[in-house]
C-alpha cells in the first residue's frame, strides 16, 4: 500500500524558516508532479508549490521568493523550504504525487506562524 509521510511542520515566528519533507513509502510507477498544498482554517485548498519530474516548478504567488521545492525523483522525495514565513502562511501542508493512474495524500502538516 502507498503512503506519502511527511514531516517538519511546527510553530515558528513570523520571518523565521521550516522544512517540509514528504517520502513515499510503497512503490508509485510514473508520479509526474509532485508536491504541496495547503488549507487554511475556513478557507479552500490551494496548491502551494508543484515539481514535475523533469524538474519544472510552479509557485503560488504568494509564496513566490519565500518558498523553494526540491524533489529526489530516485527516492520519490518531495521538500519544501519556507523561508521569511508570514502569519498567513498558517495553515495544514499536504504533500501529493500524482500519476496518470491515481493522486496520493500525505496526511497533512500543521503549520504555525505566530510570534
Amino acid at each position: 500500500q502507498v503512503q506519502l509521510v511527511e514531516s517538519g511542520g511546527g510553530l515558528v515566528q513570523p520571518g523565521g524558516s521550516l522544512r517540509l519533507s514528504c517520502a513515499a513509502s510503497g512503490t508509485i510507477f510514473g508520479i509526474n508532479a509532485m508536491g504541496w498544498y495547503r488549507q487554511a482554517p475556513g478557507k479552500e485548498r490551494e496548491l502551494v508549490a508543484a515539481i514535475t519530474s523533469g524538474g519544472s516548478t510552479n509557485y503560488a504567488d504568494s509564496v513566490k521568493g519565500r518558498f523553494t521545492i526540491s524533489r529526489d525523483n530516485a527516492k520519490n522525495t518531495v521538500d519544501l523550504q519556507m523561508n521569511s514565513l508570514k502569519p498567513e502562511d498558517t495553515a495544514v501542508y499536504y504533500c501529493f504525487a500524482s500519476t496518470v493512474m491515481e493522486d496520493y495524500w500525505g496526511q497533512g502538516s500543521q503549520v504555525t506562524v505566530s510570534s
